[in-house]
């Protein structure tokens, strides 16, 4: 009896798996988005990233490839300029306002690259990129990976869909794709089992990727998130091993 009580006592006292807000798993989660957005696991060497990727958002820039067309980096700059008066992208906010939902370039082009740049040397900037990352995908995504009963690998598929997609209703944007995933399974949250319903979720994400040209590469859905699902990692604990667009990436610990 007191081996019994001695043995239910260690496994109560033991943590929990950690989720993916545990600093060194969200760690691991911007080396994976990373990888798949900019080839490098080196997430932090990306404030000052800027392009245009031709997927008809404008430019998408920064550590979370916040875009032009989107909303998302006008609201970045406007967070910034609250911060950081005069600095070197606040001249740029009336054409922010006036090409978001739009792919166009006016009253942007080099000079606004040049000056994305010149503003990443900047921590306030940093910063920014940081905190609205975390607000408007992130957060949510754990938050509502957690609901669902989600672990580590959950979580992060759930992230990595809003990083893409969006975090609006639309059929392709986050709120779409976990709404086709429930027509086919449920979540532990709802008496589902865990590999099924992320194996669904993983197969509406590859449809609402197909579903647009710049996104049809699904590699890192199908050797990435896949494999550790099929391994069934679903705490992401390292070592990580994964392909995306044919480079292979590890993490070690």
């Amino acid at each position: 009896m007191l081996t019994a009580t001695l043995v239910t006592l260690s496994l109560a006292l033991s943590p929990a798996p950690s989720g993916l807000a545990e600093p060194h798993k969200k760690d691991i989660a911007m080396r994976l988005v990373s990888s798949a957005e900019n080839s490098s696991l080196d997430w932090k060497a990306q404030y000052g990233y800027i392009e245009d990727i031709d997927d008809g958002r404008g430019y998408t820039a920064g550590v979370i490839g916040f875009c032009s067309g989107t909303g998302d980096m006008l609201e970045l700059v406007e967070r910034y300029t609250r911060r950081r008066p005069g600095n070197p992208l606040a001249a740029y906010l009336p054409a922010l306002r006036k090409v978001d939902g739009t792919d166009s370039h006016k009253g942007l082009g080099k000079p606004f690259m040049k000056a994305w740049k010149a503003a990443a040397a900047d921590p306030v900037f940093r910063k920014a990129q940081d905190d609205e990352r975390d607000r408007v995908y992130f957060d949510p995504a754990v938050a509502q990976a957690r609901k669902d009963g989600l672990r580590a690998l959950g979580q992060f598929a759930y992230y990595d869909a809003m990083v893409m997609h969006g975090p609006g209703e639309g059929a392709l944007s986050f709120g779409g794709i976990r709404k086709r995933a429930l027509t086919r399974a449920l979540p532990p949250a709802r008496g589902g089992d865990e590999v099924a319903y992320l194996n669904a979720f993983l197969d509406a994400r590859k449809a609402a990727m197909r579903a647009e040209e710049a996104h049809e590469d699904t590699s890192r859905v199908d050797t990435m998130q896949r494999v550790f699902l099929r391994k069934g990692n679903l705490d992401l604990e390292p070592p990580l091993t994964w392909k995306v667009y044919g480079d292979r990436y590890s993490i070690k610990r």
